[in-house]
């Protein structure tokens, strides 16, 4: 655990000087993300907005206040997650990540999620979610938990998804008082999961069937 604490620091000390895509280039702040370095829930979003590229903290604006709200009915607090985005510095007019962005800033996410090996991931979004999930669409998957690598992943709407379309937030507290029940269930070490096929689990209540995936795939 001390030498992963030691990389985790490492990487966002790094990520600092980090200048592999163009996003670099107009940032004010790089958000590495943040939480302990022990956690058994990590939630992943898609990039930093105007008020996490100014404090270099994820999910501080407005979006984040809807996260804290929902981590709350998933009876969780924000210090005992670790919350980052698949991209690290904020896209332009909070524009969708390109794929050479997403590219850049892969391994960043790869080694946060071996390090910190948490059993359970949240992916807050469509470009978190496709980074787990291929031809899924979050319309139809959102609040199902599929095993992945000997971890669940769960899809989830983004925070702000509720900003843009306040008709979605009673689903979205649905979705997060599940993956509460999930939490719940959870074994003490992620190495005592049994091994399992790389299939759905669904969650206890949903609104519709989600139609079969094409393809799995793993980060």
């Amino acid at each position: 655990m001390p030498e992963n604490t030691e990389r985790l620091d490492a990487i966002r000390e790094e990520l600092r000087h980090c200048r592999r895509c163009t996003l670099a280039r107009e940032r004010n702040r790089v958000v590495p993300g943040e939480g302990p370095h022990a956690v058994k829930v990590m939630f992943i979003g898609e990039g930093p907005g105007r008020n996490e590229d100014i404090q270099g903290k994820p999910f501080v604006g407005q979006a984040g206040k809807v996260l804290d709200e929902l981590l709350a009915v998933a009876g969780l607090k924000r210090e005992e997650v670790f919350v980052t985005n698949v991209v690290k510095c904020r896209p332009p007019g909070n524009r969708d990540p390109l794929p050479e962005e997403l590219a850049a800033c892969r391994n960043w996410l790869d080694e946060q999620i071996d390090l910190l090996n948490p059993e359970i991931i949240v992916t807050l979004g469509r470009f978190s979610m496709a980074r787990f999930l291929d031809n899924a669409r979050i319309g139809r998957v959102h609040g199902q938990a599929f095993e992945l690598g000997g971890r669940k992943v769960i899809t989830m709407y983004h925070p702000a998804a509720a900003l843009h379309n306040p008709a979605l937030k009673d689903t979205m507290l649905a979705d997060f008082a599940n993956l509460g029940s999930i939490i719940n269930k959870l074994s003490p070490t992620p190495q005592e999961l049994p091994a399992t096929s790389d299939t759905a689990i669904p969650p206890e209540k949903k609104e519709e069937e989600p139609g079969p995936l094409e393809q799995l795939t793993l980060f």
